[in-house]
Parts: C-alpha cells; structure tokens; sequence
C-alpha cells in the first residue's frame, strides 16, 4: 500500500515531451511509480479530467523576510509553487550587524516596496552571519520549500559598513573579506550570490543600492570565491546603459567563476529594442562556453494603481494630495462630490523629480481595466486614452471615475516593462530563446504596486490556452521552463520532474478552468501592513513532500516545507 495515489490524470512530467494518460504513487516524501498503479493508497485523489504536473519552482522571490513570521508565503502559493528561491537583487537580511538593521529594512523597503513597518514588527532578527540566517530558518514551519541567496548590498554594508552603503570602492582586503564571506555562505547552504547594478533600486530616502557601482574587480573577485565550490549561481540586474562595459562584468563574473549567471531581460519604452541586443550577448556568450542566461517575466510588469494602492494617476495633483492620508471610505466620499471633482480635472500633476512616477500617472494610452478574469495582454484599443476618445472625455475623467469603482477598490492596469508596442510578441520572443529562464514575479514584494506571484498561472494558462493575439507554445514546453528549468538552474536535482526516486512535489489542476483573478489589496501584513494579493482558481490541489499542502488553492494546515541547502 502506498501513501498516495493520484489516479487517471494527464501527466506532465516536466521534461518536455507529450503527455500522457496514468497515475501516480507515493511513499512518504517520494513519488514511488509512475504508470498503471494496481495497488491502493492510504490516501487516494482522482485526478480524471486534470493535469498532474511537477510542483513550480519560481527562482525569483523577495520572501527574505516574510519567510520569518508566515508559513504559507502568499501570494505564492496561490499559484501552484512548491519551491522559491529568494536572496535576488543585492538585496536581503543577511548578513547584518545589529545597527544595520534598519538600513536593510530602508533599503528592501525602498527597492522592493514592502512596508518597513511590516518588516520591523516581523522580522525577529535572530542571526548576524549568513549561516546564523540559514539556521534560524531552518527551524521555521513552513508549507513549501524556501531557498535563499547571499545579496552583495547586504555582504557590503557588513564590510564596508558606511563606506560601503555609499558606494565608495572597497580596498582589496574589503574585496577578499566579501569573498570569504560568500562562499562561506554557500558552503553553508546559500544557492547563490546577487548584485544589482540598477537606478531603479533606491533605499526608502531615495539612495541608490550600494552595489550599483561597485568596481567589476570587486565583482570579479567575489565570484571567483564561488568558483572555488562546485556550486552556486550567480545573478544580476543593470540599467545597462554602457551596454558593453555592464555586459561583460556579467560575462567575465560567470567566466571568472565557472558558474551560471542569469540576468534580467525586459523591455523598456525609452529603449524598446535593446532586449534584442542582450539576448544576442547572451547566445554569443554560450557559443564560447559562457554559462549566462536571460531571466525573463512571461508577461509584462505591470503597475497596478487605485486608492489603495501606491500610486494612482492623481497622486501628485495637489487637491487629492490634501485627501491621501484619509481613510478610504472618507477619501471616496469627497472625490464623489462634483465641485471636488471638478477642481481635480482642471489641476496638473506637480512633479516630485521622479521621472518613472511622472510617465507611469500620465500614460494613459498605457492604462487598462485589468478585469476579471485578468486580462494581459489588453488592446491598445482597449486603454484609457482610447476609451476617452470614443466618449469624448478626457482620459482624466475617466480614470477618475474609474478609481471610484468597486467602493474605490477598483485597480487600473498600466503595464510598464514588456508592452511598448501594445502586445506580449516581443515576450514570446524572449520564451523562445534557448537561454532563457522564466522568472522576475518578485513574489513577496511591492506590496502596493505590482502583484507578479502570478507569472507561473500566466505562463502556463495565457501561453499555452487563453492567448488569441498571437502564437501559443506547447504546455509541456511551458510546465518544463517553471519546473525542471527553474531548478536546474539552481542546482535542485531532486525536484522538477515526475519521476520515480524524486521528491513529491506535485500539482493537481483543472487547467480547462485556471484563472487568475483581479488583484485586491489586503492589511495582512505584520503592524497591519497592506499588499496586493492575487488569487487563482484551479489549483484543485497542490502537494509537497507527499503531502497535501492547499486543496482549492486553501491551506491545509500541513507544513511538510522546509529550507533547503545547496548541495
């Protein structure tokens, strides 16, 4: 007798190839057989009609802290994943000396928006190294597995201290400290090292991410440390302004080390084709045995605005400046008076000196109702600009009665990165390409703004059913890039795939009947912290270690997760 036995599925077995008719046994933590199962199981699920598919690996989370206080790591596990690796960006809480705290607090807040409130009352702080971190973790009840990477912002404030938050150039004794420190964190357990090299990334006054211009013989060095282990990755994001010079500081990182690096690729409006320039470095770079991959989101990165959200196009017009603070209720109340309303339309936004601000709450050709089910990839036709055309408004009119839908719950879809020319083909692109990676849905992180958790239900519902503008793939091509990819990159050998001997990671789902649904803003988080929440229907069941973990997309109480060291 077994365990479990899941009965008359469709199995996608993660490597790729055509599915097939079966069941599947397991025997504690492990997938037992695969086939025709005669034997009975304690247990049994009837999966006739549903795929059976390896548990999603998503490599690309900022749970660094919210892996301290909450076992169920939502919105993740919403979405069928089993597996999140977290530690990316340069950004994270370990290592840190006790009066660095609420630096790294400043600096996650700022990159990553999550509410230092939040971070402050969650974070219990039980550690000062890296393996100190992994050691506090490791004694966590989780529901799904949690592996973390070294991020370079926090190894260079624990160095450097002041000098290296400021990003002034770390001498070579700094330099080896940093090495030494790295990969004694991976010999520790990390999977990985992180950098970030972006504008983007600012601490919550407004600094840029210490690591942004740390000199490539810092980086060099730090990698060639990881070099020394048989394992271990390495990734990386950059404005790549000097598209050669940040280029080949990545190229010679992973030369240098030995070691796979993945970096971030997507599309930006003010430099629409570069993406194509990358993605060329990277194929080239393979060619002579490079190990360099592109981490690529499945959909765009879309901003999400409203009255509970971080930013909505009126946020910097000076009378709903005076009603921000007010509590929802009252906010609407005021903004449904005519004469308010009147006095808002006829005011201009006041620029705070943020640029990406400035473009995101005046680009209405960019702004959508995301609906229910989400929809993402919207018509151009479909946008705020368009919508005003044909009734004759102004596109502030309409956003703004827009924002008072749904009691002012209502959310305005503006996708940033990946939608310039109003479709998902250039995404298709990116998928397609033998070195890339599917990742950057930042689960865990910009709480107020961005709810990516959802790239692997988007991946697999909108690429392999839902999408008619455009070209579908294959959904064993995609289920094997959020599965058996995703791991390997890391190193996780015993997961990814359905196969007998492997761990019992295993997704159940009514995949005629997956949707994603709008996003809601919830105050869930530690000091009542708010963030974005996004579900997804058609999860019917989602196990780890063997064991049922969500049924329906619920949790079932059951915390067979755990940390998991690189090995």
């Amino acid at each position: 007798m077994y365990d479990l036995v899941i009965r008359n599925g469709t199995i996608y077995d993660g490597k790729g190839g055509k599915p097939y008719l079966g069941d599947l046994a397991v025997t504690g933590k492990i997938i037992a057989k695969i086939g025709v199962v005669k034997e009975t199981g304690t247990k049994e699920i009837d999966a006739k009609g549903k795929i059976v598919t390896p548990g999603f690996v998503d490599i690309h989370t900022h749970y660094d802290g919210q892996v301290t206080w909450d076992p169920y790591l939502r919105p993740s596990t919403y979405h069928g994943v089993t597996t999140v690796v977290m530690g990316n960006c340069g950004v994270g809480f370990s290592p840190c000396k006790p009066e660095k705290r609420d630096w790294l607090i400043s600096l996650m807040e700022g990159v990553e928006d999550i509410p230092g409130t939040a971070l402050h009352e969650g974070i219990d702080w039980e550690w000062e190294t890296f393996p100190e971190y992994l050691d506090t973790l490791e004694k966590k009840q989780l529901a799904i597995d949690v592996g973390t990477q070294i991020p370079h912002g926090a190894v260079r404030a624990f160095v450097m201290g002041e000098r290296g938050i400021s990003q002034e150039r770390a001498s070579e004794e700094e330099i080896n400290q940093m090495g030494k420190i790295v990969k004694e964190a991976i010999q520790a357990g990390a999977f990985g090292f992180s950098t970030s090299r972006t504008e983007k990334h600012r601490d919550s006054s407004g600094a840029l991410t210490p690591s942004i211009t740390a000199h490539k013989d810092e980086l060099v060095k730090i990698s060639e440390a990881i070099g020394e282990l048989d394992k271990g990755v390495l990734q990386g994001i950059s404005d790549f302004y000097d598209f050669q010079s940040e280029f080949n500081i990545f190229k010679e990182m992973s030369s240098a080390s030995g070691r796979p690096i993945s970096i971030t690729v997507e599309q930006q409006d003010a430099r629409p084709e570069w993406w194509l320039q990358l993605l060329d470095g990277i194929k080239e770079a393979q060619d002579h045995g490079i190990k360099m991959y592109g981490q690529v989101p499945p959909r765009a990165t879309g901003i999400l605005m409203g009255l509970t959200a971080s930013l909505n196009p009126f946020i910097l017009y000076p009378s709903f400046f005076e009603i921000a603070g007010l509590p929802l209720d009252k906010k609407v109340d005021i903004m449904r008076d005519l004469e308010f309303k009147k006095k808002v339309l006829l005011e201009k936004p006041v620029s705070i000196g943020n640029p990406l601000v400035d473009e995101i709450i005046t680009s209405f050709n960019k702004m959508f109702r995301l609906g229910e089910p989400a929809n993402y990839e919207p018509h151009p036709d479909s946008s705020i600009l368009s919508e005003s055309k044909k009734l004759n408004l102004t596109p502030q009119e309409i956003a703004y009665d827009m924002l008072l839908e749904k009691d002012g719950r209502a959310l305005i879809y503006h996708p940033l990165f990946n939608y310039e020319f109003g479709n998902l083909d250039h995404v298709e692109t990116m998928l397609k390409h033998p070195y890339t990676i599917s990742g950057l849905g930042d689960a865990g992180a910009h709480c107020g703004a961005i709810s990516d958790a959802s790239f692997p239900t988007t991946l697999i519902q909108h690429w392999g059913r839902d999408r008619d503008r455009g070209e579908k793939f294959p959904l064993e091509s995609l289920i094997k890039m959020q599965t058996f990819d995703t791991s390997q990159l890391l190193g996780i050998n015993d997961r990814g795939l359905l196969v007998e001997g492997l761990k019992a990671d295993i997704n159940i789902i009514d995949f005629d009947n997956l949707s994603i649904h709008e996003p809601e803003i919830v105050n869930d988080l530690p000091a009542g912290g708010r963030r974005l929440v996004q579900k997804a229907s058609g999860y019917s069941y989602t196990i780890v270690s063997g064991e049922v973990a969500f049924k329906d997309g619920e949790a079932t109480g059951k915390l067979n997760g755990q940390l998991i060291r690189s090995s």
